[in-house]
């Protein structure tokens, strides 16, 4: 098949075009560095003629709400409409589990608005959402830091790497359309004040950790399902203490 990976030189982008290039796939890696800009439209025609897929895995570059929402809603509208006009017959799109339940966001309101565009396309289509990424917890402390100490809500997340975000973004790309959501999560569920603390203590930080139930996510008060998946989730392979432990990661 002939795939094409919007955002394809981010984190999961850029794995993901390995795993289907090494399963035999025809793959373009689509960003504005290779000339495909979805907000302006540079260069989506050329890439989309004869694609079988899209996968949608890019990122807006300001979480601040009125460009998050911007960014979703001109990419979305772009890409699906040159999607319509290449005839692609799959769309994948990454989205973040509890979407839906935390809108008093933001960035979570421009999420859920890209899922509309997409549902009501007409294209067939696969939704992931997935929990936090392992490798943003650095950017979650940095979000946290008031002086001396970090606050942290105490909610419970399900973290995941990357990794096993790719392998399972993998299965849905290459399968057939589900027209529906799939959710997928680390297998270990943890308390956020938990997990901070944990990789404060492996840097060697000594700066308190603060367990702050007020302490906002991406703008918005969490609880204990706010960011977790629903049983039927699929289940990633990776623990954090494996993932942690490889160089590299600790960062």
């Amino acid at each position: 098949m002939k795939i094409v990976v919007i955002g394809g030189s981010g984190l999961i982008g850029s794995k993901l075009v390995n795993s289907l290039e090494n399963l035999g796939h025809q793959v373009i890696s689509a960003s504005p560095q290779s000339g495909v800009n979805t907000i302006t439209g540079e260069g989506l025609a050329e890439s989309l003629a004869g694609a079988d897929v899209v996968v949608d895995v890019a990122n807006s570059p300001s979480f601040e709400d009125k460009a998050v929402m911007e960014f979703f809603q001109t990419s979305g509208k772009n890409l699906l409409a040159a999607e319509k006009q290449a005839g692609v017959k799959h769309h994948v799109a990454l989205s973040v589990v509890g979407t839906e339940r935390l809108q008093g966001s933001g960035y979570f309101r421009a999420k859920l608005a890209q899922e509309k565009l997409i549902k009501e396309s007409g294209i067939p289509y696969s939704l992931l959402h997935s929990t936090q990424f392992f490798e943003f917890v650095g950017g979650i402390v940095q979000a946290g830091t008031v002086g001396e100490r970090i606050h942290v809500a105490p909610a419970y997340i399900q973290p995941i790497a990357s990794d096993d975000v790719v392998a399972a973004m993998t299965s849905l790309t290459i399968g057939p359309p589900i027209n529906a959501t799939l959710e997928v999560a680390g297998p270990e569920k943890i308390r956020l004040s938990d997990l901070i603390q944990k990789y404060m203590g492996l840097k060697g930080d000594t700066r308190e950790v603060v367990a702050d139930e007020h302490t906002p996510y991406f703008g918005v008060e969490i609880n204990d399902s706010s960011l977790t998946p629903a049983p039927n989730a699929r289940l990633g392979e990776i623990r954090y203490d494996q993932w942690i432990a490889q160089p590299g990661n600790l960062r």
